[in-house]
């Protein structure tokens, strides 16, 4: 591990700094598909928006994210990069951006809870103006230990549903006292991060873990929000038989017709061969499922934090566990086994490589803009969580269609007219 001063006088904690050439080609592979962070990057780097500007950002530290760093120093930020989770970094990655861009990057594949809430404390040192959030941790950390800091705060921007979650709860308590981007409500981004991004990278994860055939398992999906519609229908692609558990009617009966079973956790615990949660929650599968489930059922997560798993019910109800594969622990149980993936942490992040570049190229577009938007209308926006403009969303989807190659129709003066009219209708 290192941890010193580089040759360009900045501070890191990273694995291996002799690991920047693996994560220089990797970041730049990404980068490929990553067009309209890339036009992004080519317009930051000319005007400057962000000159001086002081950013703390806690994300899964992959190659896309490193492309957002990238093209934030671009735009001339002063940004500290930090992991959100101790299971997501990509140690090359880590190593690259400080070696190759000189980004200090506090992040380590494999830390422990203290080194985390230690770089929390780091991005926070930074006395930062706009905070870059996966989870509303560093938020959340700061309105509770260090609200002294909150006098500079510009704002900041969030891009998990979980985070928006506790910004919403933040808001409603008045201790959200500045603007907050709801990266996450972008139509470019859960239409297809969350959706295409999480089913594609979930199911990696889990293969990558088990090398287990999909075709003919039972998968119960807990959650059918945007990313749980993903996995379930990514498994369902796959071959297997999906289950939905849902606690929101509305989104029963859209899995229903969707071709899903629909059931109680409770019930699906004695089906399932395996089982998601996305839900954002806590303890969605818990003690009762746990004895309820088959020999050798595999649990894992794919929601942001490493709660929707009871992992502590689990070990109170086992006589042992072991490691039996990368990111794979058998538990054992009274005359069964369950078998838990990636720590019950983002499976698609501890054993793969988390989404695929192309979505994300539209997420972290929207991130990069929402950073922008801050700085160009601070002192201008009151407290609040905001979405981004209809204009940038559509924008990045131009962008986005332009390198996709496909062209889209364009309303005619008549149909322009039509549509914004009243007086008009069967002629």
């Amino acid at each position: 591990m290192s941890a010193v001063t580089t040759p360009v006088q900045i501070r890191y904690e990273v694995r291996d700094l002799g690991l920047a050439a693996s994560g220089r080609q990797r970041i730049e592979w990404a980068a490929r598909e990553m067009p309209v962070l890339r036009q992004l990057r080519q317009r930051f780097s000319q005007e400057r928006p962000l000159a001086g500007i002081r950013i703390s950002a806690c994300c899964h530290v992959t190659t896309e994210t490193a492309n957002l760093a990238i093209a934030l120093k671009a735009a001339g930020a002063d940004a500290v990069l930090i992991a959100s989770n101790p299971l997501s970094t990509q140690d090359d990655v880590a190593a690259s951006l400080v070696v190759d861009h000189g980004i200090p990057v506090f992040a380590l594949k494999g830390e422990d809870t203290a080194t985390y809430l230690r770089h929390v404390q780091i991005a926070l040192d930074h006395c930062p103006q706009i905070i870059v959030d996966d989870g509303s941790d560093v938020v959340a950390t700061m309105i509770k230990e260090r609200p002294e800091l909150i006098k500079d705060m510009m704002g900041t921007t969030e891009e998990t549903t979980t985070g928006i979650v506790r910004l919403k709860a933040m808001l409603k308590a008045g201790v959200l006292t500045f603007p907050a981007m709801a990266v996450n409500d972008a139509e470019t981004k859960h239409f297809f991060d969350n959706r295409y991004g999480t089913g594609q990278s979930t199911l990696d994860g889990i293969v990558r873990a088990t090398n287990i055939l999909l075709a003919g398992k039972t998968i119960v999906v807990a959650g059918y929000g945007w990313c749980g519609k993903g996995v379930a229908d990514r498994a369902k692609g796959m071959g297997a038989n999906v289950i939905v558990t849902e606690i929101n009617p509305v989104a029963a009966i859209e899995a229903a017709m969707d071709g899903f079973r629909v059931m109680p956790m409770i019930d699906a615990a004695a089906y399932g061969d395996i089982f998601i949660t996305v839900t954002g929650n806590k303890h969605v599968i818990r003690r009762e499922h746990f004895l309820a489930m088959k020999d050798g059922a595999i649990v894992c997560n794919s929601g942001h934090f490493d709660i929707e798993i009871d992992l502590v019910a689990l070990a109170e109800l086992s006589t042992g566990k072991r490691t039996v594969r990368n990111f794979t622990e058998e538990y054992s149980l009274e005359g069964k086994t369950v078998i838990v993936l990636g720590q019950g942490r983002l499976v698609n992040l501890a054993a793969a490589e988390g989404h695929p570049a192309s979505v994300m190229d539209m997420s972290f577009a929207n991130q990069a803009l929402a950073v922008e938007y801050l700085v160009k209308n601070y002192g201008k926006l009151e407290p609040g969580i905001y979405n981004i403009p209809v204009e940038l969303d559509q924008q990045i989807a131009s962008i986005k269609l332009a390198a996709m190659g496909i062209g889209i129709d364009t309303l005619t003066a008549d149909q322009k007219h039509y549509i914004s009219s009243w007086d008009e209708g069967t002629e």
